[in-house]
């Protein structure tokens, strides 16, 4: 399983966000470097981003293109983007990023 995995869910629908483009990135200096994208599955996840030990310490950021799926679905949102920046110290952990998302807001928290 890879190191870091997520789920979308879209509060609009009350259903998955499947289909939401989403790419990882790590931060090296000031430039953020893309390691995996994928696009989220019928059950609004992506469970494979990642090799499993491939995690290395640092800063990452998933960036949740909001904005092509509110247009694939016909729904005019307000965010293009979601940007999630976090901190990887410990690489023996397993990193859940939920997102939970609306046409006119979205949160996140740690998952498990």
């Amino acid at each position: 399983m890879s190191p870091i995995t997520t789920h979308a869910l879209d509060t609009r629908s009350g259903r998955p966000a499947s289909g939401l483009p989403i790419t990882l990135s790590k931060r090296e200096g000031d430039a953020w470097r893309p390691l995996a994208s994928g696009v989220t599955n019928s059950d609004g996840r992506i469970a494979d981003l990642l090799e499993p030990g491939s995690l290395t310490p640092g800063v990452y950021q998933m960036r949740f293109d909001t904005g092509a799926y509110h247009e694939a679905i016909g729904v005019d949102g307000f965010y293009p983007e979601a940007l999630i920046t976090f901190e990887i110290k410990d690489t023996s952990e397993h990193y859940h990023i939920p997102l939970l998302l609306s046409p006119f807001g979205y949160s996140t928290y740690r998952g498990s």
